[in-house]
C-alpha cells in the first residue's frame, strides 16, 4: 500500500465520513494500467460521483480533455480549450451567468485555474487511487469542515480560503495554496447529488500527513469543549 493509499481510513476514522474521499491527478500523458473513462457526463464534478460510487477496487479511471467539453466551466477552471465549433458554450454559459445576476464578467478572470494543461486527469477512491494525487475532495457535514479548518491551523498551515461557485476551482486554489473550502454550487449540487448539509474541502495530498496528526488532538479538544459549553450553558440558565 501505497502512503496516500493508507490516508482513507485514517480520514474516514476520525471523520465518520458519508461519502468516499476522491483523490485527484493532473497527469502530461494517459497513465498505464488504469482504465479509461467510457462515456459522458454533463459536468466535470459528476467524475466525483463516479468514483466515490463505484464498487470497491473498480473506482480509479482515467479521463482526456475530450471528456470535459460537455462542461465549460470545469472545463476552463482544468485549462481544458473546447474545440473551436464549441469554445462559444463556455462564453455562452459566462454570459447567462452575468445576464441572471449570478456572476460578473470581472470576476472570471480571477478564476483559480490549474497551471498546465492536462493530458488526463486521473479520480479514484482515494484508498484505490494508483497514481500519486495532487489533491483530495472531501464533501462533509460542517462540523467535519470546522475540524479539517482546525486541523490545518493546528498542523501550521494558514487560514483556509472559502471560495464560492464554482466548485470545481477549488481544487486548483487548494494545490496552489493548501486547504480550501467551498460551499458548493448549484450545478455541483445537481450533478454530484451531495447532501444539502454538506460543503467541500480540497486538501492538497503533500499537507495531510500534518492534517492528520492534528485532527485527533483537535477532535479530543473539541470533545472537551462540548462537555464544558454543555455544562455551562445549563449552569447559566438555571441561574437565570
Amino acid at each position: 500500500m501505497n502512503a496516500w493509499q493508507s490516508l482513507e481510513p485514517r480520514l474516514q476514522g476520525v471523520l465518520t465520513l458519508d461519502r468516499a474521499p476522491i483523490a485527484v491527478a493532473f497527469l502530461d500523458a494517459a497513465p498505464t494500467g488504469v482504465r479509461r473513462f467510457m462515456g459522458q457526463v454533463p459536468s466535470g464534478c459528476s467524475f466525483w460521483s463516479i468514483a466515490a460510487s463505484a464498487p470497491a477496487g473498480k473506482s480509479a479511471f482515467y479521463t482526456v480533455p475530450s471528456d470535459h467539453y460537455n462542461c465549460p466551466i470545469g472545463a476552463y477552471t482544468h485549462r481544458i480549450d473546447l474545440p473551436a465549433e464549441r469554445a462559444h458554450e463556455l462564453t455562452d454559459v459566462l454570459g447567462f451567468m452575468a445576464q441572471i445576476g449570478y456572476l460578473k464578467m470581472e470576476e472570471v478572470p480571477g478564476i483559480p485555474r490549474w497551471a498546465t494543461v492536462p493530458g488526463a486527469i486521473v479520480y479514484a477512491r482515494l484508498g484505490e487511487m494508483p497514481v500519486p494525487p495532487d489533491a483530495i475532495v472531501l464533501a462533509v457535514p460542517t462540523r467535519s469542515a470546522m475540524l479539517l479548518t482546525e486541523a490545518t491551523l493546528a498542523a501550521g498551515g494558514t487560514l483556509p480560503s472559502t471560495l464560492p461557485r464554482p466548485t470545481c476551482m477549488a481544487i486548483p486554489a487548494a494545490v496552489a495554496g493548501g486547504t480550501t473550502l467551498s460551499h458548493g454550487c448549484v450545478g455541483n449540487r445537481v450533478y454530484t447529488d451531495v447532501g444539502e448539509g454538506d460543503l467541500y474541502v480540497m486538501l492538497r495530498t503533500a499537507d495531510v500527513e500534518g492534517l492528520l496528526a492534528a485532527l485527533p488532538r483537535v477532535h479530543d479538544a473539541n470533545r472537551q469543549l462540548l462537555d464544558y459549553h454543555q455544562a455551562r450553558k445549563q449552569t447559566l440558565l438555571q441561574a437565570g
